[in-house]
């Protein structure tokens, strides 16, 4: 059954409910979510309601089906290519496809569609589905009533992996939207990195998304998120990050597709000795909207948070950063930092940061900054001075810009920004490059000045 966003009614989430034979608790959870969306505004802080773009995605324009056809985009079937020997869930429309090598399964790790985890990890489902609360955001909402299709991925105590999930999601050529509910769960002690990549979309085509990640004591997760969706769709994303004691993750947030990305991100440091370090990139042009809520919430001592978002705007595009440090009561010891910076390549590029510190305890360190700039002509005329084109001369400016950031990622993360920043530039289709063009890159970073083997080859020659 085919619907408008605008339309959506309790028949249309029951029917997703009988769909998949939910249980009674998620089918109450979903009428009482579709309540509470009906009620809110776009904006839930009257701060933010001048500058948001959400209004752009027209409801009416929108349409939602409990089925999707299996129609590929050309460059989704050139990547899974690229895939054949890894782990990964391939998301097309609402229809979830898994693959999972020998070691993955030998150490039991668990890729499942979010309909087939909800009975046979329903406990984990339960507390993950409830901790986004409804009432926080009308988007929120839309996707605990609604979500059709999602991906559920379990990592056991004591898994140490060495290779990545992928988790690869793409809109189909039928002109439905869809809303995805995915969740991330690990044991204790483990080691796991997930890469999400999202393709594909329309004219009035939108990818709605609703991410819980719950990270077990003394496990460290890295998450990468690149958004690689055709400039006609739109993409909206809330995630929410929980860490218990001792966890640790590195979550690095790359936009480059969609005419609107709305992204609400917020990691909560639960157990004492949590850290969570927060990147994201964004590079605009044309027309294209980013509006990013970045929060870190510290809510047991001895905490670490680290926030940093950079970005590069063309043309008419704009970018909105808000970003919080929350240091509760309890949260003493801690330790966050926040940070939005934007570099205007265009006069007509805009960009607005609002950057807060609520903290409610003493003895933490917490700091915040935030500046938007046109590109320095000066720089121009002194690298174009050095036989650069202007072009060239932007592209090195950038590349400093972005170098502070970058130094956080692997190797294998910046080479896949890198290429995504080269297609933008040179206005190719987006996608994460072979591992074959990889390696041009990543030849490049290996190389790089680093401090650290410097100082080891002084005392290499003091001995």
């Amino acid at each position: 059954m085919t619907k408008s966003l605008s339309l959506l009614d309790v028949q249309h989430i029951k029917s997703i409910s009988a769909l998949s034979n939910e249980p009674q608790w998620l089918r109450k959870y979903r009428q009482d979510s579709l309540a509470t969306y009906d009620n809110l505004p776009l904006e839930t802080s009257p701060l933010y309601n001048k500058y948001t773009d959400a209004a752009k995605m027209n409801p009416q324009d929108i349409s939602v089906s409990n089925d999707t056809n299996e129609g590929r985009p050309p460059i989704l079937v050139r990547r899974l290519e690229d895939l054949k020997t890894e782990s990964y869930a391939l998301q097309t429309g609402t229809q979830v496809q898994v693959q999972l090598t020998e070691d993955m399964l030998s150490k039991g790790v668990t890729i499942l569609p979010i309909s087939e985890a909800v009975s046979k990890y329903s406990e984990i489902l339960q507390s993950a589905l409830k901790s986004s609360s409804s009432s926080e955001d009308r988007f929120t909402a839309l996707n605990n009533a609604a979500f059709n299709t999602g991906v559920f991925v379990h990592i056991p105590d004591n898994t140490i992996i060495s290779e990545p999930i992928h988790i690869v999601s793409a809109l189909t050529d039928d002109g439905i939207s869809v809303i995805s509910r995915n969740v991330i769960s690990t044991g204790a002690n483990s080691d796991v990195k997930v890469v999400q990549e999202l393709y594909g979309g329309d004219t009035n085509q939108a990818y709605l998304e609703l991410l819980n990640c719950i990270i077990g004591e003394g496990t460290q997760m890295d998450i990468t998120t690149l958004q690689m969706m055709n400039l006609e769709s739109y993409n909206f994303s809330t995630r929410r990050t929980e860490l218990a004691r001792d966890s640790k993750t590195n979550s690095y947030l790359g936009l480059f597709g969609s005419q609107l990305s709305r992204y609400r991100v917020a990691h909560h440091l639960n157990g004492s000795g949590a850290s969570a370090n927060d990147s994201e990139v964004v590079f605009g042009n044309s027309s294209q909207s980013f509006d990013i809520q970045s929060e870190m919430i510290h809510s047991q001592p001895h905490t670490e948070g680290r926030i940093t978002e950079k970005s590069i705007l063309r043309d008419k595009s704009r970018s909105l950063f808000k970003g919080m440090i929350r240091i509760n009561p309890d949260a003493t010891k801690s330790n966050s930092y926040l940070s939005g910076r934007s570099i205007l390549l265009s006069r007509d590029a805009k960009s607005d940061a609002i950057p807060g510190l609520e903290i409610l305890t003493n003895d933490v360190k917490a700091t915040h900054s935030a500046s938007v700039a046109q590109i320095d002509e000066e720089q121009i005329f002194y690298l174009m001075s050095r036989c650069l084109s202007r072009e060239g001369a932007e592209r090195v400016i950038v590349e400093g810009f972005l170098e502070p950031l970058s130094r956080r990622m692997s190797t294998q993360i910046r080479a896949w920004i890198s290429h995504l920043i080269e297609s933008k530039w040179k206005g190719r289709s987006l996608s994460i490059n072979t591992d074959e063009e990889l390696r041009k890159f990543v030849e490049v970073e290996e190389v790089r000045y680093n401090e650290n083997a410097e100082i080891e080859q002084h005392y290499k020659y003091r001995r």
